[in-house]
């Protein structure tokens, strides 16, 4: 079975994605590329830092223009760690996410869960057509995992959201949603 045959699928479509390139801390750039790319071909304003943070802008649906903005964040690196066995350079190769359906594992290195799947989620959310949503600012923050070097240094001069959702977690089996109303 392939990750984009769970549901939902879009998720799981850019998940596999975003596993097929590297993006360990302190080697963000590709999988900062892939998001402007991802902008651009959605048409959406976006824009990359210096720090690797990207920040992607989506207006609201019909009925939602004229509400406040809400930033939706997730981290673009990933902790690389692999089995002494596994000849993976994660620096430069993709890593072999699997599934059986049930569960999503990567074959003799982490996974890059920790933050990939939120990072898919918000790119799920950004192109889609029927998620009714206020103006989203979507925040990529680079090197989270090694202290959380991205939003130190995160250009924040376009955002002017009040509310920012962070999808994070440290837990198998449980993702934090964190809520900062400002």
């Amino acid at each position: 079975m392939k990750l984009n045959e769970l549901s939902p699928g879009e998720v799981f479509s850019y998940f596999e994605k975003i596993c097929s390139i590297p993006h360990g801390s302190g080697n963000t750039g590709m999988i900062a590329d892939y998001c402007l790319e991802f902008a651009k071909l959605h048409g959406l304003k976006a824009r990359k830092d210096a720090a690797d943070n990207v920040v992607i802008f989506k207006a609201g649906t019909s009925g939602y223009e004229d509400c406040e903005p809400v930033i939706l964040q997730g981290h673009l690196d990933m902790v690389c760690e692999k089995e002494p066995d596994c000849d993976i350079d994660m620096s430069v190769q993709s890593i072999k996410a699997c599934t059986d359906g049930k569960m999503v594992w990567a074959d003799g290195t982490t996974l890059g869960a920790d933050d990939g799947i939120a990072v898919a989620f918000i790119l799920a959310v950004l192109a889609s057509d029927t998620i009714a949503h206020p103006p989203i600012q979507a925040v990529l923050t680079s090197d989270e995992e090694i202290g959380m070097l991205g939003a130190r240094d995160l250009d924040t001069s376009e955002l002017t959201a009040k509310r920012l959702i962070n999808i994070d977690s440290e837990s198998e089996g449980i993702l934090y949603v964190a809520v900062l109303v400002v």
